[in-house]
């Protein structure tokens, strides 16, 4: 049996038709950004997450960074970031010239640990960015203190959690301003890049859209130095018609990952802790093992696809030279034992189980 990490085909063969359908329509009306596609999916995906406004932009990456910039943070401020994280997150800040202040995970989640923030926050602090780190939502209720506290912006990073929920509210709800993601792995993913910022503050909403579009809101008027950042309206129609199955499709993610940590046994291998089934759609189902490729490999002969979220954690990336003295040893080990196993909606439950019997074999 052969089983990949994530069949993007299999995916996506279940909307052909509707997809066919939009983009002749696209073709039809001959335009091509910012028009009804795009407004039609802000205003749904607005809807299904309950906040105010979705802006659409090119990419989670813009996404962050359009939040930042419309913010005017930048030389000599900080920002606290996961230090277990994507580097596109801290590429935001560094981006914008503000300087991002590296926080340790909790071990079991994953997810910046809340109880380590405020001994980080400085005069200079202007906002924490919480990341929803392979789907599971950040526990908030310390985090929404120290905001409220040391007036703090509270930008969420939820390029990996479409549809979680955290106390009834969907991720994207919970902080001032959020980004996500839509590339094409994701649980909400189009079929090239993608991205959106999400808020329910109405002056930050119009500042985005207008930064992601040269500063303007009005052709040839430029109110700021903006960039180009904008969803195209094939992939604006792409999300539109997968949206409504985002649901169905994260409750069948969190049936698998229920198997997978009820019936994987094997004691070399830990498994992801939850707080809150609701809180978690397992963008990513990450197992932790002493001795990951020798895991990989054994998972590789047999037929299944693995990969690992992330190799190098980001103060040991090139980009940032100045942190290689640092140390942050949760993320470090998150970083050397991490594993992820293959898990989408589209994976069946003979696949399912042989993942499983496979696993419990490994010694």
């Amino acid at each position: 049996m052969k089983i990949p990490f994530l069949d993007l085909h299999k995916i996506n063969e279940r909307f052909r038709v509707q997809i066919d359908a939009r983009f002749k329509q696209i073709l039809d009306d001959g335009w091509y950004i910012l028009g009804r596609q795009n407004e039609t999916f802000e205003k749904n995906f607005a809807a299904y997450l309950g906040v105010k406004h979705a802006i659409g932009v090119a990419n989670g990456l813009d996404a962050l960074n359009l939040i930042i910039k419309a913010y005017s943070f930048g030389a000599g401020d900080e920002i606290i970031v996961p230090a277990n994280t994507y580097i596109a997150t801290i590429l935001a800040v560094s981006e914008n010239g503000a300087t991002p202040v590296l926080v340790e995970p909790d071990i079991n989640t994953y997810n910046i640990n809340p109880d380590l923030i405020e001994e980080k926050i400085t005069p200079r602090t202007k906002a924490i960015i919480v990341v929803h780190l392979y789907g599971q939502a950040v526990q908030m209720e310390k985090i929404w203190e120290l905001a409220k506290k040391y007036n703090l912006k509270i930008i969420e990073d939820a390029a990996q959690a479409h549809g979680a929920e955290y106390q009834g509210r969907k991720m994207g709800n919970l902080g001032d301003a959020a980004g996500f993601s839509f590339y094409p792995g994701k649980n909400l993913g189009c079929m090239g890049d993608g991205g959106a910022v999400t808020t329910n503050d109405d002056a930050l909403a119009e500042r985005i859209r207008a930064l992601r579009n040269y500063g303007s809101l009005k052709k040839y008027v430029h109110l700021y130095q903006g960039i180009n950042s904008r969803l195209d309206e094939l992939q604006a129609a792409v999300l539109d018609i997968k949206l409504p199955l985002l649901d169905e499709d994260n409750n069948r993610r969190r049936e698998i990952a229920r198997y997978y940590r009820n019936n994987i046994k094997n004691p070399l291998i830990t498994l992801p802790q939850v707080y809150d089934e609701n809180a978690h759609v397992w963008h990513i189902f990450a197992v932790r093992t002493p001795n990951r490729a020798g895991l990989q490999k054994y998972l590789a002969d047999k037929g299944i696809e693995t990969n690992i979220h992330y190799p190098t954690p980001p103060h040991k990336q090139g980009a940032y030279t100045e942190w290689k003295a640092q140390s942050y040893p949760v993320s470090e080990q998150i970083h050397r034992e991490e594993l992820s196993l293959p898990i989408s909606p589209v994976l069946t439950d003979e696949e399912v189980k042989f993942v499983t019997e496979t696993l419990n074999a490994y010694k």
